[in-house]
């Protein structure tokens, strides 16, 4: 079997089970514990997510997204990540859920509590909760209105996946948020995805 049908195979296999999760025990953060479990297994197979096929981001740019699966609804979407140290992305939500397994190397979440009621538009204040390194064997997994930003350091190139609960093309109404101003605007979904 190739490495392609290989993971063909077993992206196949982990949205399956990430499905029957999903459909039994809903979108809490007990069962996306257990759809994080199921992204990391897919990650901690490196052979599938290689540079071979998936290159990283040409020099002066600082991430390349390929979409490896998604529905034709454009739900349940995987993608992977490939950054270069110096990426960072400011605090966000995504208004669906998320899980970020490492494939190579590490990345910095900062995850953050909203202090204001979320009920003037433009406004949105934050107080830092904690930090999560992502990297091989590890993730986190994100409820729709949890916010974190992101952060790729040191010298080498970072892979990850990151599993949707819809295609990152379909969150229009997501939150960026400024630490210094105490603002949020709508955020765009940043580089254009590969496919």
């Amino acid at each position: 079997m190739s490495i392609a049908q290989q993971r063909q195979a077993a992206v196949g296999d982990a949205i399956r089970s990430i499905k029957e999760i999903v459909a039994s025990a809903g979108v809490t953060r007990d069962s996306l514990a257990g759809v994080l479990t199921q992204v990391e297994q897919l990650a901690a197979s490196p052979q599938l997510w290689a540079e071979s096929e998936f290159a990283p981001p040409e020099e002066g740019e600082r991430q390349a997204r390929y979409l490896i699966a998604e529905d034709t609804d454009q739900t349940f979407a995987l993608y992977l990540n490939v950054m270069r140290p110096g990426k960072r992305i400011p605090p966000h939500n995504h208004t669906t859920w998320a899980c970020v397994a490492g494939v190579v190397g590490t990345e910095y979440n900062d995850v953050y509590l909203r202090t204001d009621d979320g009920s003037q538009p433009g406004v949105g204040t934050l107080a830092h909760s904690h930090t999560v390194e992502v990297g091989p064997g590890t993730g986190i997994a994100l409820l729709p209105d949890d916010i974190h930003s992101v952060e790729i350091r040191g010298e080498a190139v970072i892979r990850h996946l990151h599993m949707y609960g819809r295609a990152l093309e379909t969150l229009t109404d997501r939150l960026s948020f400024d630490l210094e101003t105490g603002r949020s605007q709508v955020m765009g979904v940043g580089v254009k995805t590969r496919r």
